[in-house]
């Protein structure tokens, strides 16, 4: 039945309708209660209960239509089915309406009941009210009831679904979050690999021929980068396809490997100077020295495809209290000789006084580099470097636990 509420109806009023008109057969027999014809009882008998049928869909105007062929359905005394089909529509029109509307109704049914009482009194009059109202105050408690237990549903499952839109939006935001730290991670690993094996690659093709045991130390290069490459996709596809946390984990690199990641980029052909204060990298957090670590990283990876040959790159790294200041700067070959005096500021949407910056470009290492330098709270300088060259200058907050 609640499944398909008009069958449930559609059962109450035939219920109704057989009574009336097995009421109508038994007078019919009964000669001393006069009876109108079977063609003014039948079809009025049946438009009694056939707005029950859309109490549900259509309650105002059911509720209404029943009450006006209850009049004449009442005062031709054909039954029970229009003080049924009114107490029906007093319950239906508080449940699905409104209490407003429903004492309105209750008011409409009690002026009509009483103006048929008036003109025509019956001979147990106070019975019958006694009956009315008694009937009308059940179907009102009822009614409140139902109409308490339906509201109450209709929050639950309004917060259900605001709990189930809520949880569906974290995520969103969550794999969205993940697949971007992926993404940085899998360039910070291909593009700085990839950039030293191609160099590499290039420089053994010139070599091979002139001097071989410089293209078999560039080959040997190739090799130790694509393993460790090799090394550093693998863990990350063990991380996305292994359900638990039990397994042991290759740590990732952080900040103490400057040194390492500075020599590898000196033997792809690019002199690299690095500076590192005395106290810079005691007590960084994890994320932190990952950040600085893929940061220069990706700095030095675009020296190596942009700068040209003969580029030169300096590194230093210091710390100032709370704040890790990393400046990664290349000369450029020599070329882009005074371009700007300044460079652009990640996180900053307001345009600094001066001369017109040139705009630059937003890679995807650049993006890294940025979403790295704002995850923790810091700023991003990028740009053309004062004098030429190149520079990228980031400043972490370093907040230690206390």
């Amino acid at each position: 039945m609640r499944a398909h509420p008009m069958a449930g109806d559609s059962l109450i009023a035939v219920v109704l309708l057989l009574t009336d008109l097995l009421f109508y057969v038994a007078a019919v027999e009964t000669p001393e209660v006069p009876m109108p014809p079977w063609y003014v009882v039948v079809p009025l008998d049946i438009a009694m209960v056939v707005p029950l049928v859309f109490r549900r869909k259509a309650t105002l105007w059911s509720a209404y239509l029943l009450l006006l062929i209850g009049i004449p359905h009442g005062a031709l005394e054909l039954g029970a089915a229009s003080a049924f089909a009114v107490i029906i529509s007093i319950y239906s029109v508080l449940v699905y309406v409104g209490r407003r509307q429903g004492l309105l109704y209750l008011l409409a049914t009690f002026v009509i009941s009483g103006v048929q009482m008036w003109v025509d009194p019956p001979e147990d009059l106070w019975v019958l009210v006694i009956i009315g109202v008694f009937s009308a105050a059940l179907c009102w408690t009822l009614g409140e009831f139902a109409g308490a237990r339906r509201a109450y549903h209709e929050e639950v499952e309004a917060r259900l679904h605001l709990l189930e839109t809520e949880r569906d939006q974290a995520t969103r935001i969550a794999v969205g979050e993940e697949r971007g730290r992926i993404a940085r991670e899998l360039h910070d690993v291909v593009a700085h690999a990839v950039s030293v094996m191609v160099v590499q690659a290039d420089g053994a093709g010139y070599a091979v021929d002139g001097n071989p045991e410089m293209a078999k130390r560039a080959l040997q290069t190739i090799s130790e980068t694509g393993r460790g490459a090799l090394a550093e996709l693998r863990r990350l596809l063990d991380v996305l396809r292994s359900d638990g946390d039990d397994e042991p984990r290759v740590p990732q690199p952080d900040a103490s490997a400057l040194t390492d990641l500075a020599d590898r980029i000196r033997q792809a052909g690019v002199p690299v100077t690095l500076a590192i204060g005395s106290d810079a990298l005691e007590g960084l957090p994890a994320g932190v020295s990952l950040g600085v670590y893929r940061i220069v990283q990706e700095s030095l990876t675009n020296t190596l495809k942009h700068a040209g040959q003969g580029a030169q790159a300096e590194v230093l790294v210091r710390r100032e209290k709370d704040v890790i200041d990393v400046r990664v700067t290349d000369d450029g070959a020599g070329r882009a000789k005074q371009l700007v005096p300044a460079a652009t500021k990640a996180g900053s949407s307001a345009a600094p006084s001066g001369p017109r910056k040139l705009a630059v470009p937003g890679g995807n290492g650049l993006i890294g580099m940025r979403e790295r330098a704002n995850v923790f709270g810091g700023t991003l300088e990028v740009g053309p470097a004062p004098g030429g060259g190149w520079q990228v200058h980031a400043r972490l907050p370093v907040r230690l636990a206390t």
